[in-house]
């Protein structure tokens, strides 16, 4: 088994920490007003936006979780690359960047993030602070 260095427990640890609190600060919006949220969600075209916006805060929930304890790591860590890429699409994508030329960088934004998640999917939470959870022989 290849030993982990200070720095590279620290950088996974950080980073764990980023994902997390992107998706903290994300699903606090959502709570602090989430008919804004579903009105954003009616905006874009999607039927049931008060729904979507209560499924979307409870998946960013479940996210926070496991990137925090590390639990379910590499499943959830390629979840939310997939919930990423959609809402870069669906909120972002090329049709928004006509009326807002600052929405292609929201777009390509998301890719950026998407590297991350699914480079943290492939090595995984780290040797400390992790639940051995998830699927086998990967946590």
């Amino acid at each position: 088994m290849e030993t982990q260095s200070a720095w590279q427990t620290a950088a996974i640890l950080v980073a764990r920490l980023i994902f997390a609190a992107v998706f903290a600060m994300a699903v606090t919006f959502k709570f602090m007003d989430m008919g804004a949220t579903a009105g954003y969600i009616a905006a874009a075209g999607f039927p049931f936006p008060l729904f979507l916006a209560w499924c979307a805060a409870i998946l960013e929930v479940l996210l926070v979780i496991a990137f925090l304890t590390g639990a379910f790591f590499t499943p959830a860590a390629l979840v939310a690359a997939v919930y990423v890429i959609f809402l870069g699409f669906s909120f972002h994508g090329p049709s928004h960047w006509t009326g807002n030329q600052a929405e292609f960088g929201f777009f390509v934004d998301h890719f950026t993030f998407l590297a991350g998640l699914f480079f943290a999917a492939v090595h995984g939470p780290g040797k400390l602070l992790a639940v051995r959870q998830g699927w086998p022989g990967r946590a």
